[in-house]
């Protein structure tokens, strides 16, 4: 179950049995992707919490991943999310792809794919399809054989994809070091493909890669095809493990000299390969190191300080029973709350429970992606400052950041949050008395924020909800965003300046609408931090509002008005008559 930390929630993860972060494609490595808005309809903008008919940004980078480290944080996070998941990080072939993947090792993965360059769909560039990637065999030998030299290899599974076909695909990929293996291509052609690479235009002949209704009744496709593929494959691989002389796959990983060059290839571009590097076998630092993955990855899930909220919460997540607790948290306790809603979304279901069922009151400096993936029914009230990744992924709680009540310093000039704020959030609220630093509710896809001020790149991709920015705003202000609306408090006319307007235009707050929901989340900010700004803005209501900017992407805009047309067009008609009566 690939994810990409853009439209995940709580439960979605909770019914997860493998997660995977993908760094790169195979395919295209370097590049992100991106699903035009006439293949948007309601099934999938629903299932990525985004709007029907408004295209969607895969960026190529995760704007939480910029270091091994921060990998490391988010395999933790899903580990807390899931901690009966296996977790797996998808990495493509290219030199040196061997040193990324101890890290990934290190950072605590349980799975390392290694994609290689002739998969992907067709939906993929032609020029990257023939010009980007490597073979995967160059990926996983190295990779294999620089884990082996670490006394790394026990650690993780190791998986290879591109094109793999056949049972001697198998064999070899396994030879060279991988114990796992992707079918993509393959079992898509016994479904019925015919390999067309029209996936992006919609107009799939055969029904496979379409949203079309009618294109879809052509879809003849039968489970029991890819079955019988995969059984043949299995029984090839076993002849030649026979003829080998090999009983089990564990056997086989790394036996690469069991690999000859085939003679019979005599062209004058093989003339000056040498494939000695892939053929020699793994250089052991000492005679005890495992070759294949004996050992489970230990994500240090015993000492996370939810395992003391669950017992105490013990009868709201069994019960439903209202619970309040106070609680002193440092920045070491990562991911506080998130394993907590992994409880509550497995007993309750996508929806949680009764808003504010569980209500956390915490002092001190939270670690990094406290209330990531904060279920319904879980409010996190923190009196103190966050790190990174605050609220990432909220999946319908509440939390609210305030300063403590000694603090000297004015709230609305210092960061209170770290970097990547909601990134991905679905839905929930979020109250922040200060400033976050950068990319504040990047992929927001349905959260409400209020927040008085943020870094460069904030609302970067967003999708859906709203923030309320009651500061400035840094440079690259709402770039690539395409749903949801920004509003933002600019006294000083700075935003236009601020804001790339690529995809969105800048409007006044003037429909009654918009100002009713505008004055309410700023209610709801002076409630829960007792905020000075918001106080003074309220005071001033009149002057202040003519203050705002609504920041309204383009599409989005577009999308809403024909979805109002189509639900006028779609009324009951005694309803039409007597709309019509009235006029």
């Amino acid at each position: 179950m690939p994810v990409q930390f853009v439209w995940v929630s709580s439960w979605y993860l909770t019914n997860a049995d493998e997660l995977q972060i993908k760094i790169a494609q195979g395919a295209k490595p370097g590049e992100g992707g991106e699903l035009p808005s006439h293949k948007v309809d309601k099934i999938i903008a629903t299932t990525r919490h985004s709007t029907p008919g408004v295209g969607l940004i895969s960026p190529p980078p995760h704007h939480d991943i910029y270091s091994i480290e921060d990998l490391a944080q988010l395999i933790f996070d899903l580990k807390n999310a899931n901690p009966s998941a296996r977790i797996s990080v998808k990495l493509v072939s290219e030199v040196g792809v061997g040193t990324i993947a101890a890290g990934v090792a290190k950072g605590h993965a349980d799975n390392i794919l290694i994609s290689g360059a002739s998969g992907g769909t067709g939906a993929s560039p032609l020029t990257s399809i023939k010009h980007a990637g490597l073979p995967w065999e160059l990926g996983i030998a190295e990779t294999h054989q620089t884990l082996v030299m670490n006394d790394l290899r026990s650690r993780v599974r190791l998986q290879t994809d591109g094109q793999l076909k056949t049972g001697r695909d198998v064999a070899i990929a396994c030879l060279l070091g991988a114990e796992e293996f992707g079918f993509a291509t393959a079992p898509l052609i016994t479904l019925g493909c015919i390999m067309m690479r029209k996936c992006h235009l919609n107009t799939c002949p055969v029904g496979i890669a379409t949203q079309d209704p009618e294109l879809r009744k052509k879809f003849t496709g039968n489970p029991d095809h890819v079955v019988t593929y995969l059984f043949m494959v299995a029984e090839e691989c076993r002849e030649i493990m026979a003829r080998l002389g090999l009983s089990t796959i564990n056997e086989m990983v790394g036996r690469c000299d069991m690999l000859e060059i085939d003679e019979a290839v005599n062209h004058w571009k093989a003339g000056s390969l040498d494939l000695t590097p892939i053929l020699t076998p793994a250089r052991k630092p000492h005679p005890d190191v495992q070759v294949y993955c004996t050992k489970t990855q230990d994500h240090g899930l015993d000492e996370v300080l939810d395992n003391q909220l669950i017992e105490k919460c013990r009868t709201a997540i069994t019960e439903g029973t209202p619970v309040r607790l106070d609680m002193q948290i440092e920045n070491i306790d990562r991911a506080f709350g998130t394993m907590l809603s992994h409880h509550v979304s497995k007993n309750w279901g996508a929806k949680g429970f009764a808003e504010d069922t569980i209500h956390i009151k915490c002092t001190g400096s939270a670690g990094q992606s406290v209330a990531a993936w904060l279920a319904h029914g879980v409010t996190i009230e923190l009196e103190g400052d966050a790190n990174d990744y605050a609220g990432k992924g909220l999946s319908g709680g509440r939390l609210v950041v305030y300063p403590p009540q000694e603090s000297t310093f004015k709230p609305e000039e210092n960061i209170i949050i770290g970097n990547v704020a909601l990134y991905g959030a679905v839905h929930g609220e979020a109250y922040f008395r200060g400033r976050a630093a950068e990319r504040f509710c990047v992929r927001n896809s349905g959260a409400h924020a209020v927040i008085e001020g943020v870094g460069d790149h904030g609302c970067e991709y967003m999708t859906g909800g709203r923030a309320v920015i009651l500061g400035p705003t840094g440079r690259n202000f709402a770039a690539g965003m395409s749903g949801g609306v920004a509003y933002v408090h600019d006294p000083n006319d700075e935003l236009l300046s601020n804001c790339n307007l690529e995809m969105v235009e800048l409007e006044e707050v003037e429909d009654q609408a918009d100002v009713d929901e505008l004055k309410a989340l700023i209610e709801k900010h002076l409630a829960y931090t007792g905020s000075e700004v918001a106080a003074h803005i309220l005071e001033n209501w009149k002057t202040t509002l003519s203050q705002f900017t609504k920041v309204m992407p383009v599409d989005y805009k577009r999308a809403l008005r024909e979805m109002a047309e189509e639900a006028q067009t779609t009324q009951p008609p005694a309803e039409v008559a007597t709309s019509t009566d009235r006029i």
